[in-house]
């Protein structure tokens, strides 16, 4: 599984765009799942990149990034879907 940031990006870059000097990559496993809206269901996330920005996440699972919160037992329960474009879901954050 692929554990890299996409091509042409950095920790640096992303805490710089982010805003963000604590962002950190996350290891990979843990559980990931993302929120069914309305149904108090969850579905699993398969992430090959997790970033930490203090308890906001994004995690990306087959090019999509999800925004999430990084729980106390250390998974990640996501909300919603912010597109395959890196730039974009931080600047959501």
């Amino acid at each position: 599984m692929n554990t890299e940031l996409p091509e042409g990006w950095t920790i640096e870059r992303v805490r710089g765009l982010s805003g963000d000097p604590g962002a950190v990559p996350l290891s990979i496993d843990r559980l990931a799942v993302l929120e069914v809206a309305g149904q108090g269901d969850y579905e699993p996330l398969r992430p090959d990149v997790i970033l930490a920005f203090h308890e906001l996440c994004l995690v990306r699972d087959d090019g999509e990034w999800f925004m999430g919160q990084l729980d106390d037992d250390g998974s990640v329960i996501c909300w919603a879907s912010y597109g395959s474009d890196l730039a974009e879901a931080i600047r959501g954050l």
